[in-house]
């Protein structure tokens, strides 16, 4: 488990932020918590203001407050695909879901408000969490699955992210499709990386 940790370091590390960023959350009102989230929150009014600082921001942060799910996914999609990849190009393939994701969808968000199909009130939108990079992660993971099951994969990806669109599509709907569109995208980044099934975890140390 520990050589398992070592090689993801930027997984767990995020991970671990965002447990003690949950535990923070544990500890607010609810009307605090619900007004200290907005201001870190990914919405239109605050990406006006520092888009910068929110984008860092809203990344360290979970809506609901139920981290062990997200400890879950982190080691079955994040950890593979770090120890995959390399550190570097996971956080490459990261913050281009997250980043890129939010502007588009906030850009179509703002496009619907200026067109009277969503209130004014939608640019305080709460937007925030780690959805859209692991969407972007399970997204260029594709690439790293046997070809056998590579495109029952892929198809289930994408059912798992069309599906809302049709069925409502909220901005935040449209986000998780592009991010894991955005993952795929990035398959410049794996080459040379080839898949192994006999590739093994580092040998434990000490």
């Amino acid at each position: 488990m520990v050589a398992y940790v070592r090689s993801a370091p930027g997984t767990y590390v995020w991970l671990a932020v965002l447990f003690v960023t949950t535990v923070a959350l544990h500890h607010m009102s609810p009307e605090f918590e619900k007004e200290f989230l907005r201001q870190r929150s990914t919405n239109i009014h605050e990406l006006s203001q520092n888009p910068a600082r929110v984008l860092v921001a809203s990344a360290m942060w979970i809506d609901g407050g139920h981290w062990l799910p997200y400890a879950a996914a982190y080691t079955v999609f994040h950890a593979q695909a770090e120890r995959w990849l390399g550190t570097v190009r996971w956080l490459v393939v990261c913050a281009a879901a997250h980043v890129l994701a939010t502007l588009i969808s906030e850009l179509a968000l703002l496009q619907a408000v200026n067109d009277g199909h969503a209130p004014a009130s939608a640019v305080n939108t709460l937007d925030i969490g780690v959805s859209y990079a692991l969407a972007g992660v399970m997204g260029v993971l594709t690439y790293r699955i046997a070809p056998r099951w590579r495109y029952p994969y892929l198809v289930l990806l994408l059912a798992v992210y069309a599906v809302p669109l049709a069925d409502g599509r909220t901005f935040t709907d449209v986000g998780h499709a592009l991010a894991a569109l955005i993952g795929l995208a990035c398959f410049p980044l794996v080459q040379g990386r080839t898949w192994s099934p006999r590739e093994a975890l580092p040998e434990p140390r000490g």
